[in-house]
């Protein structure tokens, strides 16, 4: 057979063109046929006609459950979960028409692991000489990007991985002292418990956890690491210790002082009200040295004087941390420019409120 020769289609019969060909194990398969396989399924060189026209078949029954799919929560952002609580089912897709794209219905009994892996994007930021020519800053600075990616294991026939990132392109987070950055393990901790509800029971995803004995709502507080199902055999990770299936990484940034230092959570900021300087300076209020007025920017209105952040909040006892890696200076009324461990600028972004 030449290499022009006419091919067709090992499962409809059609005609391939020139360059529509779709290489099965034993056959071919045109492009038309090729699109409705599931967007998950990665395996089409190693499968066989019959494991194809199976697949086809099973993609056809889904297509005539999705009119009866009815989602009654939206997870993610730019693609999304569609879970319809009621029957225990959802799908993953990233169109707002997405009926007619016949996205896989899955159990949530399919469901074997949820994992949110954060990907730490570093690139390093130089300044011009007067020559033009790049040169790293001493010490080195940075300028960082962090990626939330999901991936949920499924027990399914035709594929076993969904992959997807749940962060905006646009709208990641450059370090993990910020609001976004929380947002995302809000977002990441409410997948996989909406995915796993066995694991938890009821809960509410509201931003607060389940009432106490007393009937109050507490501060929702994001669970991290990888949630597995159970009777499901999850792969050993390094510096993950296991405990009761529920795999905990180890916590980084909050230096442990008789125990576990529970980090800041957002919206629950401590200030000393009582200190009326430093009321105003969690409200973002700082008096010039050099005019005396007040200000909220970072430079004085009426003479241009900058804000005198670190010498104001050392003065009234403040405590500081690199919001880029969680550094801490042991001395407070010695804070330097440059934070030693990843070379960021110390300034108000770095008190810790």
């Amino acid at each position: 057979m030449g290499l022009f020769d006419k091919k067709y289609c090992d499962v409809c019969g059609e005609k391939i063109g020139l360059l529509g060909n779709k290489k099965l194990e034993d056959g071919n398969l045109c492009k038309d046929c090729a699109k409705k396989l599931s967007p998950f399924f990665s395996e089409r060189r190693q499968s066989t006609v019959e494991e194809i026209k199976q697949q086809l078949a099973y993609r056809e029954e889904n297509k005539k459950q999705l009119p009866f799919f009815n989602p009654t929560r939206t997870l993610g952002n730019d693609k999304k979960i569609y879970v319809d609580e009621r029957n225990s089912k959802f799908i993953v897709t990233s169109s707002s028409n997405w009926r007619e794209q016949n996205p896989d219905i899955i159990n949530l009994s399919q469901v074997l692991s949820v994992n949110v892996d954060i990907k730490e994007d570093r690139d390093e930021v130089k300044y011009r000489d007067n020559e033009g020519n790049y040169r790293s800053y001493n010490p080195p600075r940075y300028k960082y990007e962090y990626i939330f990616n999901v991936e949920i294991s499924v027990d399914s026939p035709y594929f076993n991985l969904i992959k997807f990132e749940l962060t905006k392109f646009g709208h990641r987070p450059d370090s993990r002292y910020t609001d976004i950055y929380r947002e995302y393990e809000r977002q990441a901790d409410e997948i996989k418990r909406t995915l796993l509800p066995s694991m938890y029971g009821n809960q509410q995803f509201n931003g607060y956890a389940q009432p106490n004995q007393f009937g109050q709502q507490m501060p929702y507080q994001p669970q991290q690491g990888t949630f597995v199902r159970e009777g499901y055999q999850q792969p050993m990770q390094q510096g993950y210790p296991q405990q009761g299936g529920y795999q905990q990484p180890m916590q980084q940034g909050y230096p442990q002082q008789g125990g576990y230092q529970q980090p800041m959570q957002q919206g629950y900021p401590q200030q000393n009200m009582a200190n009326p300087n430093m009321q105003n300076q969690a409200m973002g209020m700082w008096v010039c040295q050099n005019c005396n007025s007040q200000n909220t920017g970072k430079f004085c209105q009426s003479c241009g004087t900058p804000q005198p952040v670190m010498n104001t909040y050392q003065n009234n006892g403040a405590s500081f941390r690199c919001d880029k890696c969680g550094w801490m200076p042991n001395d407070p009324q010695n804070v330097p420019k440059f934070c030693p461990q990843c070379g960021d600028v110390f300034d108000f972004n770095d008190i810790n409120r």
